[in-house]
Formats: C-alpha cells, structure tokens, sequence
C-alpha cells in the first residue's frame, strides 16, 4: 500500500481545518503553507511595513487555530474568514499609525540592488500608505482589496459585510479620493519622467 506524501492535497481549506482541529499536526502545516504566504502579502500591502506585518499574519493565523474546534465549514470560506481578520487588524494599526509622525517610523529593509530605485519604490509606498490612511477607513479597506489584493467585488463584500454595491461605491470613491490626493506628488514620486514638458 502507498501512502501519499500530502493527505490533503485535494481537500478544502475547511477540511483541512477540521482535521486540524480533531487533532492532526500534519493538517497545521498545509494549512500554515497555503495561507500565510497570502496572509503575509495582503498585511504587507495594507501596512508597507514588513515587521508589523509578520505580527498581523501571525496574530490572524494564531485566531485561525483558536476558532478550528468551533468552524462550520458551511458559513464562510476559510481564505474570506482569515482576509477579513487581517483587514481588521491592519485597519487598527492603520487607526494607531495616524498620530505618529512620519519620520518616526522606521523604514523596512530591503535587499534591492539599486539605491535610487530603493528610494523611489519606498517613496511611491509611502505616499500610496499616507494617501490610504487619508481615505475613510471602510474605502481605503476596499480599494486596497481590489487593487492591491485583486479580489473580486463578491469576494470583498463577504469580506467587509457589505453589499457587492456598496463595495463599487466605496471603491470608487476611495479611487477618486486617491488620484485627488496623489494628483500634486506625480513629479516627486517619478511618475511622469517620461512625459514631455
């Protein structure tokens, strides 16, 4: 008899969860592999700070382990459930940020060859995160979810609680609100260097 490498391969996340739950230490660890990856990016661009992103992805997947004994796998997609939890948390750190001032706060590593474009690249996220965390928190929430995540509009209403209608809105506007706010930085940040004069 062959046994598989991967018991779970073919099953849902739910399933997964479950086995989790009644016990199998095998099942933490696809689960840990299929989500946190996803977990960890969606925090990274919401917070555009790597160490205070790896504490969200922890912190979602650690209420991931606690809620597997009660899951009901009919409710909720486990991948929608975890995106919501960390949505809400990087909102309350978004919320804590606000009163601290920029210079303050530390600037992520990052291994990039070329300092000019390291500048630029933490320029451009810095002030899409200064322009975010301008927006109402419900819109910057939901354009950060389309356009960062790319889920659908569905996907962010089960998100966010909402109607599939109200996340048109508050993506529209969040993404008028942001070409408002970014209008006067295009020339700073580099993106018109190829535009004539």
């Amino acid at each position: 008899m062959t046994i598989s490498s991967d018991p779970f391969a073919d099953a849902s996340d739910a399933a997964v969860l479950v086995a989790f739950a009644n016990g199998d230490g095998q099942a933490a660890r696809v689960l840990t592999g299929r989500l946190l990856p996803r977990v960890l990016a969606q925090a990274t661009r919401l917070l555009a700070n790597p160490a205070e992103a790896e504490d969200v992805a922890q912190d979602a997947m650690m209420r991931l382990w606690k809620v597997a004994p009660r899951w009901r796998q009919d409710e909720a997609q486990v991948s929608t459930w975890l995106y919501r939890v960390v949505a809400n948390l990087c909102t309350d750190r978004l919320r804590k940020r606000r009163n601290v001032a920029l210079d303050q706060v530390a600037e992520p590593l990052d291994d990039s060859p070329s300092a000019a474009a390291q500048m630029q690249t933490q320029a451009r996220m810095r002030a899409l995160s200064d322009a975010l965390t301008a927006l109402p928190d419900r819109q910057a929430q939901a354009v950060s979810l389309r356009h960062l995540e790319g889920l659908s509009n569905p996907d962010i209403a089960q998100i966010m609680d909402i109607s599939v209608r109200s996340v048109e809105s508050l993506t529209a506007r969040g993404k008028r609100a942001l070409v408002t706010i970014m209008a006067g930085r295009k020339a700073e940040l580099g993106y018109d260097d190829d535009e004539p004069e």
